[in-house]
Parts: C-alpha cells; sequence; structure tokens
C-alpha cells in the first residue's frame, strides 16, 4: 500500500490519477498514524521549497519522514519532493531540507558558460541518461521524460545520481537515490511510459531492495 504525504503542497490529483492507472493501492493522508502502516511512502510537491519545509516542521512530518526513512522505509520524492530529500535549497533565502541525501538545491542561472542566455524554469521533454543500474529503470530503454522546474540539485555524491538529463550546459540529476530513498526531478506521472514504468518499478519494489 502506497500512503501519499498530503501537506498541502503536492499535485495529488495526477499522481493518484497514475496509481489507479497501474492499479496499485494507496491512501492519503496527513496523519503520521496513518501514513506508518503504508508500505512504501510518495513525497509529491510543487511550489517553493521554503514554504514546503515550514509546513513539514510544523506538522512534524519532517520527523516522521526522517524516522520512517530510517527504519528502512522506500520513499519517493517527485519534482519538489525530490529536492526536498536533499540537504538545503537556496530558494527564497538559504533552507534545510530534510538531508536524506547529500547535496544542496541551486536555481539555473539561465547563462552557459560561453555566454549563450537559455529559459528558466526549465520546461519541456528531455531525454534520460542512464549513470548506474537501479530497481527504478528495470524493464526500461532511455527515453524522455516530463520536467518542469526552476532549481536543480547539486549532488556532494556523484553515485546518489542514478539518471540525468542536459539543459543548457547543466546535468540536471533526474533520477536519485540512495539506498531506501528515492526521487525523481521530473513528474512520472505525466511522462507517458517511462514515467509510468518508473512508477510502477518503484510501487513493485522488493522488500529490503535498494537504490
Amino acid at each position: 500500500m502506497i500512503g501519499i504525504i498530503d501537506y498541502g503542497m503536492g499535485n495529488l490529483h495526477s499522481v493518484s490519477s497514475a496509481l489507479k492507472r497501474l492499479e496499485q493501492p494507496y491512501f492519503l493522508s496527513d496523519k503520521k498514524e496513518e501514513l506508518a502502516k503504508a508500505d512504501k511512502l510518495l513525497l509529491p510537491g510543487v511550489g517553493s521549497f521554503k514554504d514546503a519545509m515550514l509546513i513539514l516542521n510544523g506538522t512534524g512530518l519532517t520527523d516522521f519522514i526522517k524516522e520512517e526513512a530510517a527504519a528502512g522505509k522506500p520513499l519517493l520524492g517527485i519534482c519538489l519532493g525530490m529536492q526536498l530529500l536533499f540537504e538545503e535549497s537556496e530558494e527564497n533565502g538559504l533552507t534545510t531540507g530534510l538531508g536524506l541525501l547529500p547535496g544542496r538545491v541551486e536555481r539555473f542561472s539561465g547563462v552557459t558558460d560561453d555566454g549563450e542566455a537559455y529559459k528558466v524554469p526549465h520546461m519541456g521533454w528531455n531525454k534520460l541518461q542512464y549513470n548506474r543500474s537501479s530497481p527504478l529503470l528495470v524493464n526500461l530503454e532511455e527515453g524522455f521524460v516530463y520536467f518542469v522546474h526552476s532549481y536543480v540539485v547539486q549532488s556532494d555524491d556523484p553515485q546518489t545520481v542514478i539518471a540525468e538529463a542536459h539543459y543548457g550546459d547543466r546535468a540536471v540529476p533526474a533520477v536519485v537515490g540512495m539506498n531506501n530513498i528515492f526521487g525523481t526531478q521530473f513528474h512520472p506521472e505525466k511522462s507517458s511510459e517511462v514515467g509510468m514504468t518508473i512508477l510502477s518499478n518503484f510501487c513493485n519494489l522488493a522488500e529490503g531492495a535498494k537504490a
């Protein structure tokens, strides 16, 4: 059973619809005692890193997520939810994240090293480049997925980055993971067959499977 963490900033309708299409049992909740009963947790997110952490901290969900992750429960962050897994973000002032993965979140500069401008936010379809194997990438050929974001993760550990895409002159961490913690910067629920396969792979993770 998938527990979707409802903290008021997630794209809950599209994620729920995707799980329905996959015929995966799920529920939405903002209550720790209910979410604790889930086999896996999904942390969606749309909006500001700072606002999201204010809500998670204020509701006690920050400590809950950390405790469940430390206990080995699989966790998937989507879009902003993926960024929240990292240590900090510079969005709207430096803000501490969940700290489950090493690295920080910074804004796209909008200018390449050669001085060429590119649009921010990064919006549209980009091809994934797989850096290493992962249970999230089972039964997948390289394909395109859908991004909408203005901030990008700078990981301190290359092994954390399972797959990446390229935008401007930046390598964008697109799928990340370490042990039972996973994240996608793109929206798998909006990314056609590739995204739905990744989401299905998370839902079907075998007990003890690691990134």
